[in-house]
């Protein structure tokens, strides 16, 4: 008789003990999401931090920065471009073909499942190619001029 009370007294013990590790680990598990977090906000304030000091030209359209793109045929190289703007051209040359946003969006580490993550990537594509510096096809891929 008094070994299953210590057997009911131990699993209780056991249970609340495994009520706390579980509690714990999720606390754990939290932080670890916040720190994944907080790397990404540091890894882009300093490809920012980079980008500024190649200086891009930039106006202020009403009361906000702009930075400005250049037209190809205007700067010597893409040295000019901001680094956000250098990598997605970096990526369409290094592709054997076409490439589509989705494949840019994809090297660059963004969630292309959501469509709406891709946009501002589309919008960014589009104007380096409104600029001379990319080819936009007909079926909404792109190339890298020669």
């Amino acid at each position: 008789m008094r070994e299953r009370q210590w057997i009911t007294a131990r699993r209780s013990e056991l249970d609340t003990l495994a009520g706390q590790l579980t509690k714990q680990l999720q606390e754990v598990q939290a932080e670890r999401d916040e720190l994944v977090i907080a790397e990404r906000v540091l890894n882009r304030l300093a490809e920012q931090a980079d980008a500024e000091a190649v200086a891009p030209v930039s106006v202020k359209v009403a009361g906000r920065a702009v930075l400005l793109i250049p037209h190809r045929g205007d700067v010597g190289d893409e040295g000019a471009l901001p680094g956000d703007y250098r990598e997605i051209l970096a990526i369409v040359r290094e592709a054997d073909g076409p490439v589509q946003v989705r494949m840019v969006g994809e090297r660059l580490g963004l969630d292309a499942s959501v469509r709406g993550k891709l946009e501002p990537l589309r919008a960014k594509m589009t104007k380096l190619a409104d600029r001379g510096w990319l080819h936009k096809r007909g079926d909404g891929r792109f190339t890298a001029r020669p």
